[in-house]
């Protein structure tokens, strides 16, 4: 019965590890998407926040934020923040900069 709950233990480890990193995959695949839109260069792409939690649809998931920088003219770097659920984009959060 021991290394039933061993088992158990370490599928639910590996599944979180494998749904975390999906979820990261499709926050850079929005900063991407994002930047391309604004007609900037992304420079990189972290998590801030992340926790587990019941969703809006009712389900168990990952709510998390991750902040990517950018700069539009190879000077200056400016922060934007995607909010997601799982691998949905909630928001995008651009702050002004130079075009």
């Amino acid at each position: 019965m021991a290394s039933l709950w061993t088992f158990i233990a370490i599928g639910a480890v590996i599944y979180l590890f494998w749904l975390n990193r999906k979820v990261a995959e499709a926050a850079n695949e929005h900063a991407k998407r994002q930047t391309a839109q604004l007609q900037v260069q992304l420079m990189s792409v972290a998590c801030t926040k992340r926790r587990f939690g019941i969703l809006k649809n009712g389900k168990p998931g990952i709510k998390s934020e991750f902040m990517f920088e950018f700069s539009s003219d190879g000077e200056n770097a400016y922060q934007g923040i995607l909010i997601m659920e799982n691998e949905l984009l909630k928001s995008v959060v651009v702050p002004p900069h130079k075009i």
